[in-house]
């Protein structure tokens, strides 16, 4: 029987976690819903043991950009008037996305079947996450369902265009590294191997070469000698490092360690403080409950600093403080964002106040992104041309020591 992990909010608002074995989701949804709780997020929890289902080249993920156009579509129908069941079965038979098509076909069967459209979607979380569930269960509610969708469509789109920003920033540097790592483990182990028995048959074997010669030497020597320790040792060091980062400890550690590199962090922080903004006023608008928005708002941020930083503000809250005034004394979050905040919670208008916080922001990532690039493409040559000119310093130097003493 399928085991599942659930986070529910009780009658008094107080968050429980828990795990239980059920059927399906929808036991657990009606079990939960019978003690009184309401279910935030409820995940599958996979067996550790070997699988026998291969999925290594089946698509089992619809693309965020066929989830937008998926959301946008609904959205237009149902503000149109037409009926959620006609609606989802007209997009099922025009779905390009095949994974897309299998999923709807699926939560039309429970939406005929009497479950609301919230709870057919949750059994999905990999397509659509907490964020989007919460927000269509508020919207069914609330008999806004239309409006939630354009702003779940509005959110993802922005979301996504930070995404493939980061990306973008990211590709360079990560291309220049590898190649990089590969010319030096290439020069070491097949040219510097060769110089170094060149330089051997012109000066013979008692000549003195310089020491930044026999410093090259000695690590390629070392390379070659053990390469098939060094490099696999190496592989598995980045593996293992990539590995630890997504255990909690070790994303913990990362999180922390990236929020003091000087450029790196300011980017960090500003990508944090946007998606905050966003979602949070996403689901204050859907009318979600301010504990429930800073619950999921908290998974949806990226950093588990700032995760624990919303957590301990929706503590604050629950215990009748304002959460501007949390957020305004917490180091993470710059003041502006509590300032704005206050003022929201003054006029009522918190989530229209924090799409412009979201705005502003995303507008400054999209500058931090540009100058950090600017300058990580000329740091990056430097390193290249000083692995490249210590190389040649280290043959050049006894060549023409040699040139000389022949010479004489």
């Amino acid at each position: 029987m399928p085991r599942f992990s659930y986070i529910a909010i009780d009658a008094d608002r107080k968050t429980i976690n828990g795990k239980t074995e059920l059927p399906d989701r929808a036991s657990v949804i009606e079990a939960l819903q019978k003690q009184n709780l309401r279910p935030v997020s409820i995940k599958e929890v996979k067996a550790s043991g070997p699988s026998l289902n291969f999925t290594l080249f089946e698509k089992n993920k619809v693309k965020q950009d066929q989830l937008v156009i998926f959301t946008r579509q609904l959205s237009a129908m149902t503000g149109a008037g037409v009926p959620l069941l006609r609606s989802l079965t007209s997009l099922e038979k025009h779905a390009e996305d095949e994974v897309m098509k299998k999923i709807l076909v699926e939560v039309i069967k429970k939406v005929e079947a009497g479950s609301p459209l919230a709870d057919a979607l949750a059994k999905y979380p990999s397509t659509f996450n907490d964020i989007y569930v919460n927000m269509v269960r508020a919207g069914e509610a609330a008999g806004i369902l239309d409006d939630i969708l354009k702003r779940l469509a509005l959110q993802q789109e922005k979301s996504a265009a930070i995404r493939k920003k980061i990306r973008s920033a990211m590709a360079y540097p990560l291309v220049l590294v590898s190649i990089t790592v590969l010319a030096f483990f290439g020069l070491m182990l097949f040219v510097i191997p060769q110089i170094g028995t060149i330089l051997t048959d012109l000066g013979g074997p008692d000549a003195e070469l310089p020491g930044i010669t026999l410093f090259m030497l000695g690590i390629s020597n070392i390379i070659t000698t053990y390469w098939y320790i060094i490099i696999p040792g190496f592989i598995g060091l980045v593996i293992g490092l990539l590995r630890f980062i997504k255990t909690p400890r070790g994303k913990r550690l990362f999180d922390g360690l990236i929020l003091k590199i000087p450029g790196v962090k300011t980017i960090v922080r500003k990508i944090a403080v946007a998606r905050f903004a966003r979602t949070f006023s996403a689901l204050m608008g859907a009318g979600v409950a301010v504990l429930e928005c800073l619950e999921v708002t908290s998974r949806a941020v990226g950093n588990v600093l700032y995760e624990d930083a919303i957590r301990k503000a929706a503590l604050g809250v629950k215990n009748g403080k304002s959460l501007s005034a949390i957020i305004e004394q917490d180091e993470l979050f710059p003041a502006i964002v509590g300032q704005m905040l206050a003022v929201g919670e003054e006029t009522g208008q918190t989530d229209i106040v924090l799409v412009k916080v979201a705005d502003f922001y995303e507008e400054e990532v999209d500058l931090a992104i540009e100058g950090v690039s600017s300058i990580i493409e000329p740091v990056m040559i430097v390193i290249m041309g000083g692995m490249v000119g210590l190389i040649a310093a280290s043959v050049m130097t006894p060549i023409a020591s040699l040139s000389q003493n022949i010479s004489g």
